[in-house]
């Protein structure tokens, strides 16, 4: 019988249309050197790789739409300073990979008071170098991870406090939100320092979140807000011991957003049931 058919033949498997035809569902090919050649990672997997990774990152459902792009800055007497914070975001990103093609060792410390979009840039950032540089990334809210470190105590507990450590201290980059959340009890300061200790020596950048302002002079420009009186954030200082502030200074840059709350000022109005 003359003619081709589609009908695969016997002890084989038709391809299936979902195959990538590059690597044949491999996940590599072969780079031609002058030998037996080099294997490489398919073009394919920087398609399924990048929402994979975004997956198990552990970013909350809510900051899962965050980007830099829609960081909201046109609030009223607060324009500069979101303008400012969401560029040094986005230059963070965009001098992410070094010259020697390396990704680089120091994070980025966004302190500012509730409802400013702290989190927001975090996440955003992370969402970013995750789908540029395909980073292994991990989110982690700091009272939240201390919790679920102190259920792993229960005899009944299948996990371990090191199964629960191993993924924020292995990260690429890590996320760790609401620093200084919990008070400074002796455990909560050597896990922080464990965390934090780790990562600096084994030069993992770390982008931090906080309530509580480095020194004095990160409230500069509070009086120019419409704050209500006494409404200024407390010092880190009197959250974190002195020897992990000292590393913070080393591991992150700074990035101060004093600005008013977005979520009292706009998003509470946008919820309001209509009359």
């Amino acid at each position: 019988m003359s003619g081709s058919t589609d009908t695969p033949t016997p002890g084989t498997t038709a391809p299936s249309a979902d195959v990538c035809p590059e690597c044949e569902g491999r996940g590599w090919t072969v780079r031609p050197d002058g030998g037996a050649g080099t294997a490489v990672p398919c073009d394919c997997q920087r398609t399924t790789e990048g929402p994979r990774l975004l997956e198990v990152s552990g970013i909350p459902e809510r900051y899962r739409r965050c980007r830099l792009d829609n960081f909201q800055i046109e609030v009223s007497g607060c324009r500069e300073t979101l303008a400012n914070a969401r560029s040094l975001a986005q230059r963070y990103v965009d001098q992410f990979l070094t010259a020697d093609g390396s990704f680089r060792e120091s994070g980025l410390l966004f302190i500012g008071p509730p409802g400013v979009g702290k989190t927001h840039l975090a996440a955003a950032t992370l969402t970013t170098l995750i789908q540029d540089y395909r980073v292994r990334g991990k989110f982690v809210d700091f009272t939240t991870l201390i919790y679920e470190i102190q259920a792993t105590f229960d005899s009944r507990s299948e996990g371990s406090k090191q199964s629960v450590l191993d993924p924020v201290i292995r990260a690429e980059v890590l996320v760790l939100d609401e620093l200084g959340a919990q008070k400074p009890s002796p455990w909560v300061s050597e896990t922080l320092y464990l965390i934090l200790n780790t990562r600096y020596t084994r030069r993992l950048p770390t982008l931090f979140t906080t309530n509580y302002r480095l020194d004095e002079g990160d409230e500069s420009a509070a009086e120019n807000l419409d704050r209500p009186q006494g409404s200024g954030f407390d010092r880190l200082a009197n959250r974190v011991p002195a020897m992990l502030l000292s590393r913070l200074y080393e591991m992150a840059q700074p990035v101060i957003i004093d600005s008013l709350d977005y979520r009292q000022k706009i998003k509470m109005h946008q919820h309001q049931l209509s009359p």
